[in-house]
């Protein structure tokens, strides 16, 4: 393509970014979720595990409040299992059992929650509105209602009370579990509100890290993924540009059976309509222009015709009248003398014929002969007619050159674009001789065919060593029946008409031609378009 889609314009690279825009997007979603929500949900889900755990030792404990060895290991199992700190206490506050060497620590606590105060070697007696239970006295405490120490509950029953407190001794906040066992005994569970605070920013952090990991990956997948939808894409943008300058040459070729694939050909098909409707159009196109222009010659090319026909015919009749006439009187009785004249008259006659049908071609090229333009490689035609002529330029010692190879593709009359080539190069192999300036040791007979390729338009060039045209005759030379070297004409039976079938082939082209004198030899040319514009 000549303008390729670049930058933010592409859509591949749009896809791709919002590809990475969305996973942005929900990266950072879920990291908002994360903060505002996670510790929350880690927090009842260690409440529901300390709740869990108090079932799972209270079963572990004998009615008279002991507990088996065996009993001793499940304990420890919990206790490292649900990664908290349990101490359970007598009524006579005797540590029976805990799973941290903090025993003092965890009854001192578990006092200040049945005593609501931090200081157990002054116990205020119970007051009215206190209950007993085991021995132990315990504040009635509505549930909800903020305790001391910042405490608050979360849940609060008979049997135990979950609330997250301030420890002030050991300067930290406590998820707990305070109460009594079945057997009658206290227990405290504790798990640091910090540590699951902690476990909250390693989360974050780790989901932050692999986002990013995430984003990148999503990223380069979302640009290979991209690139093999944008690739069809950009074949069928590359192909409607061809199809903009008339190059009906590209076809979709990624196949494939989704919507781009029913689009590429789709497209494959308004090539071919395309191509076709062109070449019917620009065929009407040139067959109005030549009306046009036909109408307005046609007295004065009538006229020239017969005065030219008139002239180039006399000269043949009166041979074969005179020779014939010879024959008839026997002027020679000999054989070889008639056979000689029979020669005259059979070879006068043949120019006769040829002149005859070349006026012919002539005249349905000026008067009418439709011409079908379409789209052929003109390197090709060029190839065949040299290769026809090959014969004639070894018995003439000619050298032949022409070195195009790729199809070069115009829009003519295949068979009026050969008939013209064909009359430039006889024309170079019967008029080419050796260069006059060229050195003894060096002097070739050549002909040069050339191919000059411009924007919209092909030139192709028939060059032959020998002498120049005079100058004063380059205009004449598309006249019918104008002859340059009028001898040298006649010694290969040309007529003077072969540039006037040359000219009204490119007229009816509407297409430049002309020839150019170089010093060492003479260059015809012509030009045909390379686009249907």
């Amino acid at each position: 393509m000549n303008k390729t889609v670049k930058g933010i314009h592409s859509i591949r690279l749009q896809i791709a970014l919002a590809f990475i825009l969305m996973m942005t997007c929900t990266m950072v979603m879920y990291l908002v979720i994360n903060n505002l929500f996670l510790e929350k949900f880690y927090i009842q889900n260690k409440q529901r595990g300390l709740v869990s755990s108090y079932y799972a030792i209270d079963q572990l404990f004998n009615s008279d409040g002991s507990i088996s060895d065996s009993a001793l290991v499940d304990f420890r199992k919990v206790c490292n299992t649900s990664g908290m700190e349990v101490a359970v206490v007598s009524p006579s506050i005797q540590t029976i059992i805990s799973s941290s060497g903090k025993d003092d620590l965890m009854v001192m606590r578990l006092l200040d929650h049945v005593f609501g105060f931090d200081d157990f070697t002054e116990k205020p007696a119970p007051s009215s509105n206190e209950t007993s239970k085991n021995g132990i006295f315990k504040k009635d405490v509505p549930k909800g209602e903020k305790k001391s120490f910042g405490e608050k509950a979360m849940i609060q029953n008979d049997d135990f009370e979950v609330l997250i407190s301030a420890d002030p001794r050991m300067g930290m906040d406590y998820l707990e579990l305070w109460g009594t066992l079945s057997n009658g005994n206290f227990i405290i569970m504790r798990t640091a509100v910090s540590n699951i605070k902690a476990s909250v920013k390693v989360s974050n952090k780790f989901l932050w890290n692999i986002g990013i990991l995430m984003i990148l990956v999503g990223g380069i997948i979302g640009w290979i993924i991209t690139s093999k939808i944008s690739r069809p894409i950009m074949e069928l943008a590359d192909i409607s540009e061809k199809m903009a300058h008339l190059d009906f040459n590209a076809k979709y070729k990624c196949g494939g059976k989704n919507e781009i694939a029913v689009l590429g050909n789709h497209m494959n098909e308004l090539s071919e309509t395309l191509e076709k409707t062109i070449s019917e159009l620009k065929t009407a196109n040139n067959e109005l222009k030549r009306d046009i222009e036909n109408k307005e010659q046609l007295n004065g090319m009538r006229l020239d015709f017969l005065s030219n026909v008139a002239h180039e015919l006399k000269t043949p009749i009166a041979l074969i009248q005179g020779y014939a006439e010879g024959l008839r009187d026997n002027i020679n009785d000999d054989e070889e003398s008639r056979n000689f004249y029979c020669d005259v008259i059979i070879d006068e006659s043949d120019k006769m014929n040829k002149m005859v049908k070349n006026l012919m071609t002539l005249n349905q090229l000026e008067f009418g002969d439709e011409i079908t333009l379409e789209r052929f490689d003109i390197v090709e035609l060029i190839k065949n007619c040299m290769q026809s002529s090959d014969i004639m330029l070894k018995q003439n010692g000619i050298i032949a050159d022409f070195c195009v190879d790729e199809p070069i593709y115009v829009w003519a009359d295949e068979f009026k674009m050969e008939e013209v080539f064909t009359n430039y190069f006889s024309n170079a192999i019967h008029y080419c001789t050796y260069p006059a300036n060229a050195r003894s040791d060096n002097r070739q007979k050549r002909i040069e065919v050339t191919i000059e390729q411009k924007i919209d338009t092909v030139r192709v060039s028939v060059f032959n060593t020998g002498n120049p045209i005079p100058e004063e005759s380059i205009d004449h030379l598309w006249d019918k029946f104008y002859k340059v070297d009028k001898a040298r004409t006649h010694e290969y039976g040309g007529s003077g008409i072969g540039l006037s079938i040359v000219k009204a082939i490119m007229n009816s082209h509407n297409k430049s031609f002309g020839a150019t004198n170089y010093e060492n030899g003479v260059a015809f040319w012509f030009e045909l378009d390379s686009k249907g514009d």
